[in-house]
């Protein structure tokens, strides 16, 4: 599994979370099974990444929300960014220009028409704030 393909993955699992409240290891294995694709260990370290800062993450989005609030942002939209601000965050293994660019690729697939320049604005602010 690629880490783009590994990324999709820990995105479904993130958002399915959002709805369904089982632990991350259940919802894990229940992928596993109805998908038959085990999920490797990087999609498994940004499920577990993400939830463990779940908070911290969300306060970080909704620093760089103007007139918005976490709350008005579809699950859809806010998996991805949880997943990348995750990323961008509290992983150096990938630039963060790549991480932006995959959410951007993910919000495309998975959005409607307006999510993905939303979701690219709102990394654009995160990245260049650490700088």
């Amino acid at each position: 599994m690629i880490r783009t393909e590994a990324r999709e993955k820990a995105f479904a699992i993130i958002f399915e979370k959002s709805i369904n409240d089982e632990p991350a290891a259940a919802l894990i294995a229940l992928s596993e099974e109805c998908e038959g694709v085990k999920i490797n260990a990087f999609a498994t370290g940004l499920i577990n990444g993400v939830i463990d800062n779940m908070e911290a993450i969300d306060d970080k989005i909704s620093q760089n929300l103007k007139g918005w609030s976490v709350g008005r942002i579809s699950k859809t939209a806010l998996a991805i960014l949880r997943l990348a601000v995750y990323e961008i965050n509290f992983c150096d293994e990938t630039p963060d220009g790549v991480v932006a660019n995959e959410a951007v690729e993910l919000a495309k697939k998975y959005c409607g028409d307006d999510e993905p320049g939303f979701i690219n604005g709102i990394l654009g602010a995160i990245i260049k704030s650490k700088s």
